[in-house]
C-alpha cells in the first residue's frame, strides 16, 4: 500500500505555516497573560506581610492599575478579579478612608473630599467583585437584585473570597453614601453576599469575617436584627481563631458596641489590649496590624470628644 499523499499546491504551505504562526502567537498571549493574572492575583500575601504601611501606601496605586491593564486584556479572570475587588477595599478603607477620619477636626472639607473618593473606590471594587461572581455563575448579579438570599445559594466555597469582599466593599461603600437611597436599598444584596460566606466558611482566613460581622452587628439597630450580643460572640469567635494575634477584633468591638452604649473603660481597655499585641508574631498579618495600631493610638486621642462626660 501507498502511505505517500499527493502534494499540496504550493501556496498551501505558506498558508499553513502562516495560520500555525498566528494561532501560536495568539495562544501564546493568552497564556502569557492569563500567567501574569495568576501572579497579580496571588501576590496578595507580599502585601500583607509587609512591615512598611507608607512603602504599601505609595506602591499600591500602581499594582492597582496593572491589575486593571491585565483584566483589560483577560476580563474574565476570576482570581485576578476577586483580587481587584480585595485589593481597591483595603486600599480604600487603609489610605483614603482612614485618612478622611483622621483630619476631620483639621479639615472638614478635606475630610469630606477623601470620603468620596473612598466611596468612588468601593464601588469600583464591589463592580470587580461582581463579575468575579459572573464569571463562574453567569447570571449571579441579575440573580442578585431579584432574589438575594436565593441567588447566593448558588455560590460554593470556591467562592467565598469574592463573595466577602464584594459584600464588605459594597457595605463599606453604602456606609458612606447614607444620603444615597439608591445605594442604600442595596444593603439587603450587600448583605447576602457577607453571610452566604459566612455560612460556606464560617473560619475564613482566621476569623475575618467574624471580625468584621463585630461591626456590622453591633452597629446594626436592634429592629434589623443587630445586637451588642451578637457582636461579643462574634468577637469571642474572632480572638479564638485568630490566637488573640489580631487588632482588629478589638477595635471593632470598641468602636461598634462600647461608643454606641458609651462604654469609656471597656473602650480604653479594648484599645491598650490590642496595642499590647506583638504585631511580628503573626507576619500574614502584620500590615493589617499595623495599620490598626495606628487607627489604635488615633482612637485613644479621641476618648474625650467620643464620650460624654
Amino acid at each position: 500500500m501507498n502511505f505517500l499523499k499527493p502534494a499540496a499546491p504550493k501556496g498551501f504551505w505558506f498558508l499553513l505555516l502562516a495560520c500555525s504562526l498566528f494561532l501560536n502567537g495568539c495562544f501564546i498571549k493568552s497564556i502569557a497573560v492569563n500567567s501574569i493574572g495568576d501572579s497579580l492575583a496571588g501576590s496578595g500575601d507580599t502585601w500583607s506581610s509587609d512591615d512598611d504601611p507608607e512603602l504599601v501606601r505609595q506602591a499600591l496605586p500602581f499594582s492597582l492599575k496593572l491589575i486593571e491593564s491585565v483584566l483589560a486584556a483577560t476580563p474574565n479572570h476570576t482570581a485576578l478579579l476577586t483580587a481587584a475587588c480585595q485589593d481597591f477595599t483595603e486600599y480604600s478603607y487603609a489610605f483614603v478612608q482612614q485618612d478622611a477620619e483622621f483630619i476631620a477636626d483639621k479639615d472638614y472639607p478635606k475630610s469630606e473630599e477623601l470620603k468620596t473618593r473612598a466611596k468612588k473606590l468601593y464601588l469600583r471594587a464591589y463592580a470587580y467583585g461582581l463579575r468575579a461572581l459572573n464569571s463562574r455563575h453567569s447570571s449571579f448579579s441579575k440573580d442578585l437584585f431579584t432574589d438575594p438570599k436565593k441567588a447566593v445559594l448558588e455560590a460554593d466555597k470556591d467562592d467565598v473570597t469574592a463573595l466577602y469582599w464584594t459584600g464588605v466593599a459594597w457595605m463599606a461603600a453604602i456606609s458612606l453614601g447614607k444620603d444615597d437611597p439608591n445605594l442604600l436599598s442595596d444593603l439587603p444584596q450587600a448583605e447576602a453576599l457577607v453571610y452566604r460566606a459566612y455560612a460556606l466558611e464560617p473560619d475564613y482566613d482566621e476569623g475575618a469575617i467574624e471580625s468584621f460581622l463585630i461591626t456590622y452587628e453591633g452597629g446594626k439597630p436592634a429592629a434589623m436584627g443587630g445586637s451588642a450580643q451578637k457582636a461579643r460572640d462574634h468577637f469571642k469567635r474572632a480572638i479564638a481563631l485568630s490566637n488573640g494575634t489580631q487588632l482588629g477584633p478589638y477595635l471593632n468591638l470598641a468602636e461598634a458596641v462600647d461608643v454606641q452604649t458609651q462604654n469609656e473603660a471597656e473602650f480604653v481597655d479594648l484599645l491598650n489590649q490590642a496595642l499590647a499585641i506583638d504585631v511580628e508574631k503573626d507576619k500574614a498579618h502584620r500590615l493589617v496590624n499595623l495599620i490598626m495600631r495606628k487607627r489604635a493610638q488615633w482612637l485613644l486621642t479621641q476618648v474625650d470628644s467620643i464620650f460624654v462626660k
